[in-house]
């Protein structure tokens, strides 16, 4: 098969449901959260608005240079709390991994305004993809104003279809290049076909309809295997000169999600199964296996890989033999819409295998970083007499010497090959110290996924302090 573009998937909305109590709907990779109307999440969400607020109300332009500083360390102060509380709000209460999900955040135009964009700015360093701003029209172009983030970023929110005027479509795409709408669960074919027209018309001569992108949040399906809005949106959605589309479906059951999500693939198997890729999620292919519709829903309800075995003619909930068990993090397809990756984190009491033989990977153990941080998982638990990987880990002094030593040997060097075998040094060493913290290569993975959220940027200057620490330890 392929040579087509597939249909979009389905997304979920959180309006009344939390991810932390949805089970795992956000596992197709992209979620809206209404963390007004979100249990037991409201309080949480005010303290980090109030704590934007106050960033925002710090005047960090007076005339004196000392009040001027001090200010500044003030405002920057905030902004780091707010931060933080907004990354425990999204990790810890909302139970969101934002590194590889797609969160978009619903914020009332007034407490953008509020906060001076902050709270904005705010949510997008804390790891989500996108801002969605909700309110009238001039309140809205006033927030869209206030966020000052990418245009990318930002999302102009709708209660209904009749809401989008004809005049304010071309202001608002000074500011963004998506809009969303609240399907109130009435409209009409024509009414949606209607508002994809009036926006295709409306926009300016610089923008074509493909530049922009409308999304659909409707009601959970009236039944469990009702797709017809799906397809809907789909059909007008992937016309040449229409604009780009997706469906939030409002607190799905994973029954709900699941359906929607397998009417959207497409197979050539008799046995309507559709071939699956496992994957770490740094990308590493664990091994090959078969998803049903049945298995699809399962794996939402569950959070864990789920599948379908052609022997046992059944569900194959990984691990339940084995111990070898998958956190699932996402459900994706791929670029022509016949193949289905699932991306886990592979785990086991013994050893980390998803392979029956006992390795991670079905074509055997890995090579390169991969393999260095096994060995390294060995060496820490079994490590043979006389080894140098033993030692690192009882001896904090000299592992911390070693990672400044080969870094700094990184630093100066000016050859291709012996760059590389620098680089090498300093992996293993870094990866030495990582592994005797419990850190793994996905979570340093998911670290630097988190950091491509983030709108507001540091200078990088180097430190005085740490560079006379290391120059201490070079000294020796």
């Amino acid at each position: 098969m392929g040579g087509t573009k597939p249909t979009f998937v389905p997304y979920t909305t959180f309006e009344k449901l939390t991810p932390a109590n949805g089970e795992a709907l956000t596992a197709l990779g992209r979620c809206r959260i209404n963390p007004l109307t979100c249990t037991e999440s409201n309080d949480k969400f005010n303290s980090i608005f109030n704590k934007n607020v106050d960033q925002s109300k710090v005047d960090d332009t007076a005339e004196d240079a000392e009040v001027k500083a001090s200010n500044k360390k003030l405002k920057k102060k905030y902004m780091k709390q707010g931060v933080a509380m907004a990354q425990k709000y999204i990790y810890e209460t909302l139970k969101v991994d934002a590194s590889i999900v797609d969160v978009e955040v619903l914020i009332q135009a007034s407490m953008i305004i509020d906060s001076d964009g902050c709270i904005a700015a705010c949510f997008l360093d804390a790891g989500c993809d996108k801002i969605a701003i909700s309110g009238e029209e001039d309140e809205l172009l006033k927030a869209m104003n206030s966020a000052r983030v990418p245009k990318e970023r930002l999302i102009a929110h709708f209660g209904s279809a009749p809401q989008v005027s004809n005049a304010i479509i071309e202001p608002l795409m000074a500011f963004t290049d998506s809009i969303s709408i609240t399907h109130s669960g009435s409209m009409k074919e024509e009414e949606y076909v209607d508002l994809l027209t009036r926006i295709s018309k409306s926009i300016g001569p610089n923008m074509k309809a493909k530049d922009i992108t409308v999304n659909i949040h409707v009601p959970a399906l009236a039944t469990d295997h009702d797709t017809e809005f799906v397809s809907m949106t789909s059909k007008y959605c992937s016309g040449k000169d229409t604009p780009n589309g997706n469906v939030f479906l409002i607190d799905p059951t994973p029954l709900q999600l699941g359906m929607s999500f397998a009417s959207c693939i497409r197979t050539d198997r008799p046995d309507g199964l559709y071939t699956t890729v496992v994957c770490t999620r740094s990308g590493e292919a664990l091994g090959l296996v078969y998803s049903s519709k049945e298995s699809i829903v399962a794996a939402l309800e569950c959070g864990r890989g789920v599948y379908y075995s052609r022997s046992r003619n059944g569900l194959w909930r990984k691990g339940d033999t084995s111990g070898h068990f998958q956190t699932l993090h996402m459900i994706d397809v791929d670029c022509d819409g016949d193949a289905i990756r699932f991306v886990v984190t592979q785990r086991g009491d013994d050893c980390a295998a998803f392979c029956h033989l006992n390795t991670l990977t079905c074509w055997g153990e890995p090579r390169g970083i991969r393999h260095l941080e096994g060995t390294l998982k060995t060496r820490l638990q079994d490590a043979p007499e006389g080894s140098y990987t033993k030692r690192l880990f009882d001896d904090p002094d000299l592992l911390r010497d070693k990672l400044v030593e080969e870094a700094q040997e990184l630093a100066e060097e000016e050859d291709k090959q012996h760059v590389a075998e620098e680089l090498a040094d300093v992996l293993y060493f870094a990866m030495a110290k990582a592994v005797k913290h419990g850190v793994s290569i996905d979570d340093a993975v998911a670290e630097l996924d988190k950091r491509t959220r983030k709108v507001t940027r540091r200078k990088g200057d180097s430190k005085a302090f740490r560079i006379e620490a290391a120059n201490k330890i070079l000294q020796k």
